[in-house]
């Protein structure tokens, strides 16, 4: 067994335990593996062990890579978890997926200009700043339930909400507050969840973790 695929065990063998704590069915969770600034030879390995969902953080990274890749593996997904400028629109579209980081009307109508060029609609997440961080994207709390009504008028099927914690804080109550603010407005998918904190976001409720140096380093 090769390194990757014994640390993505281990990863899947956290998820498990996590949901089953929660008594959450483990299947309903995504492992999204995080392959930024990885090579291609590392995610062969994991894609050669079972993984078929991977998360990019920039446009141009995730074309150089995975134009090949996906030819080479039809069925794996494409996720874009970083922040999206709304000039890279159409680029986006045309790789991704899924798209992690929906923050603003200006990037919700490019995407929708960009979908209906292309004639493929990603599914979205709409990052929600539970942190109340400046310097972070993400729609403002107070701001939600009026851009979530754009969202679902437009026809970019709205996958769920996804959140970040502020850095040195712990992580639960933010994702008790993301999985609150989820069933208040009736949304059922939740990405939430990186290397250091993904098994408390799944007993929180999860449906998408996206996991890196978990799958990359030794810990």
């Amino acid at each position: 067994m090769s390194d990757a695929a014994t640390r993505l065990d281990h990863v899947h063998e956290q998820i498990v335990r996590a949901a089953k704590a929660a008594r959450r069915n483990p299947e309903t969770v995504t492992l999204v593996a995080v392959t930024k600034q990885r090579d291609i030879a590392d995610i062969e390995q994991l894609i050669a062990a079972g993984v078929t969902d991977f998360g990019e953080n920039r446009v141009q990274e995730a074309a150089e890579k995975w134009s090949a890749l996906r030819l080479a593996h039809p069925g794996l997904r494409l996720h874009m978890i970083g922040r999206l400028q709304s000039n890279k629109a159409e680029d986006a579209v045309r790789l991704f997926d899924v798209i992690h980081s929906l923050d603003r009307t200006s990037l919700l109508k490019a995407l929708i200009g960009a979908g209906e060029k292309a004639g493929r609609n990603p599914q979205v997440y709409v990052q929600v700043n539970i942190g109340a961080e400046e310097q972070k994207g993400g729609v403002a709390i107070g701001d939600l339930p009026g851009f979530l009504d754009q969202v679902q008028a437009s026809p970019l099927p709205l996958a769920g909400l996804m959140g970040m914690p502020p850095l040195g804080h712990q992580p639960g109550p933010y994702f008790a507050l993301l999985a609150e603010l989820a069933r208040r407005h009736g949304v059922t998918g939740l990405s939430m969840g990186m290397s250091a904190d993904y098994p408390a976001a799944v007993m929180l409720g999860a449906t998408a973790v996206r996991v890196g140096s978990a799958l990359f380093e030794d810990e």
